[in-house]
C-alpha cells in the first residue's frame, strides 16, 4: 500500500493513509466505508485506494458500489484477486448468471489457487441458493479437501462444505466438518465450533424424540431396566397386613382382595377360623420392591482473504 501512495505528494499521502488506517480500524462496517470514501476523494487513481473503497464496501452489504469499485481497482492494478468478491456480489445482487461467468472465465486458470478456492466457495454459495444442496457439495469436492494438508484457507473450504453437506441432510457429516473447520481455524475467523456444538445438541435431540415416538425402542429400553418389581416376591403377597396363612397356599386368593380378614374361613363353614398371622410379615412390600426404577461462507473473511492477496 505505501508504495502505491508514494505516487501522491507527501503530505497528500499522509492524508490518504490516515483514513484507510481509520476505515481499517472502525468496527462498525457502514463508518469504515465513509472512511474509505473519504480517502477516495483525495486519490481516486490510486488502486489501493479503490481496492479498499470496494472492501469496505462489500462488508457494509454495499453490493452495487462494491462491484464498481473493485473493477476499478482491478483496471488499475491488474490484479484478479477482487474476482471472488466481484462474483459474490453479482450473487447477492441475484445475477447468478453472471456469477458463474466470472467463476468459470478461461483466466481464472492462472491465477492463485486460493483465489479459485474462494470462487469454488461462492459457486457453492450460489448452487445452495438455487435449492441444489448436493451440487453445492460437490463443487467443493477438491483435491485440497482430502489429501490431509493444511493451508491458510483450509478452514474456510471445511466450513463451506460443512455448510452444503447441512443443506442436503447429511447432519453428520456436517458435523464432522465443522469440527475440521474449527481445528483448522487456529485465528477463529469462523464459528464452526460453535456451529459444532449446535449440531451437537441437535443429534442428541433428535435421538430423544425419535426414542419417544418408537413404541419398539421405548419397549427395549423398558426391557433394558432391572425387573424390580417382578423379581421381588414381597410384593405379590397381599396387601392386607392380617392375611390369612391360608391366603398363602391358594394363587386365587392371593388375587382376590375380599378375602382379607379371614374371609377365606368364611367360605369354608365347619372348619374353625384360623388364627390370623400376627406379625403379617409376609404382606408388607420389603425395601426392594418400593425402590422402582430415561452456512454460508463468511463473507468478511473472504473479503480479508481479497484484501490480503491485495
Amino acid at each position: 500500500m505505501r508504495a502505491e501512495l508514494r505516487t501522491l505528494p507527501g503530505d497528500l499521502a499522509d492524508a490518504v493513509a490516515r483514513r484507510l488506517v481509520a476505515a481499517d480500524l472502525a468496527e462498525d462496517p457502514e463508518q469504515a466505508y465513509q472512511f474509505t470514501l473519504a480517502a477516495r476523494r483525495l486519490a481516486a487513481r490510486v488502486g489501493v485506494v479503490r481496492e479498499a473503497c470496494g472492501i469496505a464496501a462489500y462488508r457494509a452489504g454495499r453490493w452495487a458500489d462494491a462491484l464498481a469499485e473493485l473493477r476499478t481497482a482491478r483496471r488499475l492494478t491488474g490484479r484478479g484477486g477482487y474476482l471472488p468478491l466481484m462474483a459474490d456480489c453479482e450473487r447477492a445482487l441475484g445475477r447468478p448468471d453472471r456469477a458463474l461467468a466470472i467463476i468459470n472465465d478461461p483466466g481464472v486458470g492462472g491465477l492463485d489457487r486460493e483465489v479459485q478456492i474462494e470462487l469454488r466457495i461462492v459457486e457453492s454459495g450460489i448452487r445452495r441458493d438455487e435449492e441444489r444442496p448436493a451440487a453445492a457439495a460437490v463443487a467443493l469436492q477438491v483435491p485440497e479437501l482430502t489429501d490431509g494438508r493444511l493451508r491458510p484457507w483450509s478452514a474456510r473450504l471445511f466450513y463451506a462444505y460443512a455448510d452444503a453437506l447441512l443443506d442436503a441432510g447429511r447432519a453428520e457429516e456436517a458435523q464432522d466438518w465443522f469440527g475440521r473447520a474449527a481445528a483448522a481455524d487456529a485465528d477463529e475467523e469462523t464459528d464452526a465450533a460453535e456451529r459444532f456444538e449446535d449440531l451437537d445438541t441437535a443429534v442428541l435431540e433428535d435421538l430423544a424424540a425419535t426414542s419417544d415416538d418408537d413404541p419398539e425402542a421405548a419397549q427395549e429400553a423398558e426391557d433394558a431396566r432391572p425387573a424390580t418389581e417382578d423379581a421381588d416376591p414381597a410384593r405379590e403377597a397381599s396387601p392386607g397386613p392380617e392375611a390369612s396363612p391360608a391366603q398363602e397356599a391358594s394363587p386365587a386368593q392371593e388375587a382376590n382382595p375380599a378375602q382379607e380378614d379371614g374371609a377365606a374361613n368364611e367360605a369354608r363353614p365347619g372348619q374353625e377360623a384360623r388364627p390370623a398371622n400376627e406379625d403379617g410379615a409376609a404382606g408388607e412390600a420389603s425395601p426392594a420392591g418400593k425402590a422402582g426404577p430415561v452456512a454460508e461462507a463468511d463473507r468478511v473473511t473472504t473479503a480479508d482473504r481479497a484484501e490480503d492477496a491485495g
